[in-house]
C-alpha cells in the first residue's frame, strides 16, 4: 500500500510540474483548471504519511480555507491562488531535485568536495566559501550534506581534540554562510523564485547584480570575522597535502558556466520567467548529465532506470519538506487575504512610513520570524502582499527584492527551524538553536546591519 502511495506521490509531483512549466510557457491552458485539484489530492496523500509537525501545516491550511470561507466573498479564488502557490512551489522543488539526484551520484562531484574539504588552514575558509557557493547553485539543501560529511571526515582524522573542534566549527560554517550567500542572486533558490513571484514587476534579470552585491558582503562578513576570530592553538597542527588539484574543480565550473549561460541566453530570449526557465533547463541537464554520467554502460536503459526510481522512490522520501514548503506557500498566500482587512481595519496607514524603514524592516522582520518557527517561504508570502507597492514607496520593484532575499538569507543563518542549521547542527554534533545563535549570532547581527545599509543606499542610487 505505501508504495503505491509512494508512486502515486511521485507521479502527481511530475504532473503538477509539468502544467507549471504549462504556465510559465504559456502553453495548453486549457490544463490550468486541474493544477489545484492534483494538489489537493497530493496533500490529502500526504496527510497520512507525513509526521504529526507537517499534519500541523496542512491543518492550519485547511483552518485558514474555512476562516476566508466565513469572512470574505472571493474566499474561492484566494484558495485557488494559494494552491497555484502550493504547485509552483512542488514543481520548483521537484526540478531542483533532478539535478541534486545526479550531482550527488557523480565522481567527479565528489573530488572536487574532497578537494575543497582537504584546503590547509590559510585558505580554507575561503575555497569552502567560494566553492560552497558553488555546490549550492549546483545541489541546493544537498550541498550542506555533501559537504557537510567531507568536512566532518576530514576534521574527524585530526587525534588532537582541540584543533578538531574548531576545525569543525569553522568549516561548517563556511559551508553553510556560503550557501546563505547565494539565495539573493541564485536562480535555482526559492528565495529569489518566490520573492520575483510575489512582488509585481520584479524579474531576475534586474535583481541579479544587486543580488551579486549582497552575496559578497554575506561572504565578506563571514569570511572577516573568521580572519579577525582565528583560534588561537596550544599545539601546532599538521599540514596536509590536499588529495587533488584544481583541476578537480572543472567539472563544477563547467556545469555552472553551462546552467547560468543557458538560464541568461533564455531570460534574454523570450519572456518567460527565470523559474519557468529554471523548471525546464534543469532537468534537461540532470538527464544529459546521467546519460554521460553512464555512457559506457547502457546509457539510454540506465537513465530510464534512475528516472524511475528519482520518481517513485526519491521524489516521495522528501515527502516531509515537500508538506512543509507546499503548505508554507498556501498559509501565507491566504494568510495575507485574512490579514489585510484587520490591518485596514485598525486604522494603520504605511503611506506615512518612510520607505527607508519598510525596507529595513524587511531585512529584520524576515529573520526574527524564523525565530518562531516560521519558514521563510511562509513568511515572505505572507508579508510581501502587505507591503505598499514599490511605486508608492518610490523605490523600484528591484529594492523590495533586494531587501526581501537579504532578509531570507538571514534566516537561512540563525533561524533555528530552517534545513540549514539542523544540517549543520546534525554534523556538529550541537542543537540547531546553538549554531543560529551563537555560532552566527553575532555574524546576523553585522550582515543585519551592513545590509540594512546596502538596501537603503540601492533603493535611493537606483
Amino acid at each position: 500500500m505505501d508504495g503505491m502511495a509512494n508512486k502515486l506521490v511521485g507521479l502527481l509531483l511530475c504532473i503538477i510540474t509539468t502544467l507549471v512549466i504549462f504556465r510559465e510557457w504559456g502553453i495548453a491552458d486549457w490544463t490550468q483548471p486541474a493544477k489545484p485539484v492534483l494538489v489537493l489530492v497530493l496533500v490529502t496523500i500526504l496527510l497520512f504519511q507525513v509526521r504529526l509537525s507537517r499534519q500541523a501545516f496542512i491543518l492550519m491550511a485547511g483552518l485558514i480555507t474555512l476562516a476566508l470561507a466565513a469572512t470574505n466573498p472571493g474566499w474561492f479564488g484566494i484558495v485557488t491562488r494559494g494552491l497555484e502557490t502550493a504547485a509552483f512551489v512542488g514543481a520548483f522543488f521537484t526540478a531542483l531535485s533532478s539535478l541534486r539526484t545526479v550531482a550527488q551520484t557523480s565522481p567527479a562531484i565528489q573530488r572536487a568536495g574532497t578537494f575543497l574539504a582537504g584546503q590547509p588552514p590559510g585558505r580554507r575558509y575561503a575555497a569552502l566559501t567560494v566553492g560552497g557557493q558553488a555546490f549550492a547553485l549546483l545541489l541546493n539543501y544537498g550541498s550542506l550534506q555533501l559537504l557537510g560529511s567531507l568536512v566532518t571526515g576530514n576534521a574527524n582524522a585530526e587525534p588532537n581534540p582541540e584543533i578538531r573542534g574548531h576545525r569543525i566549527k569553522r568549516m561548517l560554517l563556511a559551508i553553510q554562510r556560503a550557501f546563505v550567500s547565494t539565495l539573493p542572486w541564485s536562480p535555482l533558490s526559492f528565495a529569489v523564485a518566490i520573492t520575483i513571484s510575489v512582488i509585481p514587476d520584479a524579474n531576475w534579470s534586474k535583481a541579479l547584480v544587486p543580488g551579486l552585491v549582497t552575496s559578497v558582503l554575506l561572504a565578506g562578513v563571514g569570511w572577516s570575522l573568521d580572519t579577525i576570530f582565528k583560534p588561537r592553538l596550544s599545539v601546532t597542527p599538521v599540514r596536509n597535502v590536499p588529495t587533488g588539484n584544481w583541476g578537480s574543480m572543472l567539472p563544477l565550473v563547467v556545469l555552472l558556466a553551462i546552467l547560468i549561460v543557458g538560464v541568461v541566453t533564455l531570460s534574454t530570449l523570450t519572456d518567460v520567467r527565470v523559474v519557468g526557465i529554471v523548471a525546464v533547463l534543469v532537468p534537461c541537464i540532470a538527464v544529459v548529465w546521467m546519460l554521460l554520467q553512464h555512457w559506457e554502460e547502457s546509457p539510454v536503459a540506465t537513465t530510464r532506470a534512475r528516472f524511475k526510481t528519482y520518481v517513485f522512490h526519491e521524489l516521495p522520501s522528501y515527502r516531509g519538506e515537500l508538506t512543509l514548503l507546499m503548505t508554507a506557500g498556501f498559509i501565507g498566500t491566504g494568510g495575507s487575504e485574512l490579514f489585510a482587512p484587520v490591518i485596514q481595519a485598525i486604522g494603520f496607514d504605511s503611506s506615512y512610513i518612510p520607505s527607508w524603514i519598510i525596507l529595513v524592516a524587511l531585512v529584520w522582520i524576515i529573520p526574527l520570524c524564523g525565530q518562531i518557527g516560521m519558514n521563510p517561504i511562509l513568511a515572505v508570502t505572507l508579508i510581501a502582499p502587505l507591503v505598499p507597492p514599490a511605486a508608492d514607496l518610490g523605490v523600484s520593484s528591484t529594492a523590495l527584492v533586494v531587501a526581501i532575499t537579504s532578509g531570507w538569507a538571514l534566516s537561512g543563518a540563525s533561524s533555528p527551524f530552517t534545513a540549514t542549521t539542523l544540517l549543520i547542527g546534525s554534523f556538529a554534533g550541537i542543537s540547531a538553536t546553538r549554531v543560529g545563535l551563537v555560532w552566527n549570532g553575532a555574524y546576523t547581527l553585522i550582515c543585519g546591519l551592513v545590509l540594512s545599509v546596502w538596501v537603503v543606499a540601492y533603493a535611493n542610487l537606483f
